[in-house]
């Protein structure tokens, strides 16, 4: 198996934002910045590249009766180790992404990963496909991230490129990321086509 295409396969044929459609709640929710956007791809994109690793190394060990609950405490432990770190050295983006970070551990994205592909592969291909998926799942929330921010605040990373006369505040309040998102997804489809 070419490690290339596994990371290819998840930024674009299995693109957890807008093919899959997977993680919708912390994309939704977090992305009203792209540093917002991109902070929660890549703590997302850490606990799965993790996740993936050990589980992958697990697996043979792991009766199917407890595969799940084994799951789920792996992911919890990283998610946990995750927030600790956030704490202690980003405490700005602690505060924006809030109660999102320790609900990564219910992320479908990562348990989905865990048994599709980490439970059934080498360690070093699931390492892979997590940072193929990881990367995927960065890229769709920074671009929306983007788009939001730049659309509703007149900024992209904090740098104002538009008057404040022509922002948007609709794109940086929850109605705005549906509509954002329902766009970027018909681009991309239209692109793939």
């Amino acid at each position: 198996m070419n490690y290339v295409d596994i990371i290819k396969n998840g930024i674009v044929k299995e693109n957890p934002t807008f093919v899959l459609m997977l993680g919708m709640c912390p994309t939704l929710a977090t992305t009203t910045s792209a540093l917002n956007g991109m902070s929660m791809g890549l703590a997302t994109m850490a606990v799965l590249i993790c996740t993936n690793f050990v589980i992958s190394c697990l697996k043979s060990i792991t009766p199917d009766k407890v595969r799940i609950p084994v799951f789920i405490v792996v992911i919890a432990a990283f998610v946990t180790i995750l927030q600790l770190v956030i704490k202690a050295f980003l405490p700005d983006i602690d505060a924006a992404l809030g109660l999102f970070i320790p609900l990564i551990v219910v992320n479908c994205i990562i348990l989905g990963r865990a048994e599709a592909f980490a439970a059934k592969n080498t360690p070093v291909a699931s390492l892979f496909d997590g940072i193929g998926i990881g990367l995927g799942f960065t890229l769709g929330l920074t671009l929306l991230g983007i788009c939001r921010e730049l659309l509703g605040s007149g900024s992209i990373f904090g740098f104002v490129l538009v008057p404040e006369t022509y922002n948007i505040l609709l794109f940086v309040l929850p109605p705005g990321a549906f509509i954002t998102l329902g766009f970027l997804v018909a681009i991309v489809n239209k692109l793939k086509n």
